[in-house]
């Protein structure tokens, strides 16, 4: 089981020191990869809309004060030995199909082989829409054919893809990326088109547990989205057993009423719940999950990361 942690890419703590610091000493605790998020242009966040919390509320304070994600990645690539990087997530149909695909083996090579390309297509219109040459109402197309060049542009000496939205061929796109075939590839999303991409490309499906349309906070229901996950990649011909599973966990460790199935929520009540429900997805098949300690106030974020070596990690 990997255990990773949520580095602050925006709101009071996206700060380069701070940033640095807590980069540094996730590495050093022992977490096995930190993540980063990705939004550019945020519309009003005092309206509600984020879809993965039951207030429509962005869990982290001051959301709009962001670094970009694939500049404070290569960033903190510099600042880092040894812990993985992993994008969470890409927002595919933000950035052109050809640059992204370089500025991620970038990221690979001047990292030596640290970064994991978490993808999405987005939920965000007027963000998409000012960002973006494709419409929103096609990202999912868009995100799976720039996936389907990026893998192309990352395995072909000589790239050749031919697309609705991306057209190469006759052009060198060197280096290619220190991992082999490419780097590992977790696809995020909880409804259908996302899950059959992950079927599709993923080294891993990437879920997030409270998305409110598509509730995955339960055991029970996280135990049914892992064997639908498992059937779709066998209908895609691939081995289920082969696909990765990582739980996203935007919050832990807190009081929370039953959800609406009536079981107890993923990673509400004490640091006991918090090992048990660890070990309970582990024997489920996740392997991998991330936590947030972002917040206002760095010191208590990194001494609760401190508090989390010791009481949770240090008793799995």
């Amino acid at each position: 089981m990997q255990i990773g942690f949520n580095l602050p890419v925006s709101g009071p703590m996206a700060a380069p020191a701070t940033m640095a610091k807590v980069a540094q000493l996730g590495e050093s605790l022992g977490f096995s990869y930190l993540t980063l998020t990705d939004h550019i242009a945020l519309p009003d966040t005092s309206t509600p809309g984020y879809p993965y919390s039951e207030s429509g509320a962005f869990y982290s304070p001051d959301p709009g004060h962001r670094m970009e994600q694939l500049t404070a990645t290569a960033w903190v690539a510099a600042k880092t030995a040894k812990i993985r990087l992993v994008l969470a997530v890409l927002v595919v149909p933000y950035r052109p199909a050809v640059a992204t695909s370089k500025m991620l083996t970038t990221i690979d090579v001047l990292s030596d082989g640290r970064l994991t390309v978490g993808i999405g297509a987005g939920w965000l219109k007027p963000e998409l829409e000012a960002l973006s040459h494709t419409p929103f109402a096609e990202r999912g197309a868009v995100t799976d054919e720039y996936i389907d060049a990026f893998r192309a542009i990352w395995t072909q000496e000589r790239p050749v893809f031919h697309g609705k939205y991306t057209d190469i061929e006759g052009l060198l796109v060197d280096p290619k990326p220190v991992q082999k075939p490419h780097p590992p590839i977790w696809v995020g999303g909880e409804t259908g088109p996302s899950m059959r991409r992950a079927a599709r490309v993923g080294d891993a499906w990437y879920p997030i547990g409270t998305n409110s349309q598509h509730m995955l906070d339960t055991r029970p229901r996280l135990e049914a989205g892992i064997a639908r996950m498992r059937k779709l990649t066998e209908a895609a011909g691939r081995d289920p057993s082969a696909m990765g599973i990582v739980y996203r966990i935007k919050r832990h460790g807190y009081e929370a009423p039953p959800a609406s199935d009536g079981n107890r929520r993923l990673f509400t009540g004490s640091i006991q719940t918090t090992i048990d429900d660890i070990k309970a997805l582990e024997a489920m098949g996740v392997t991998a999950m991330d936590f947030d300690f972002e917040g206002r106030d760095a010191a208590k974020a990194m001494d609760e990361m401190h508090q989390f070596k010791d009481q949770v990690l240090g008793n799995l």
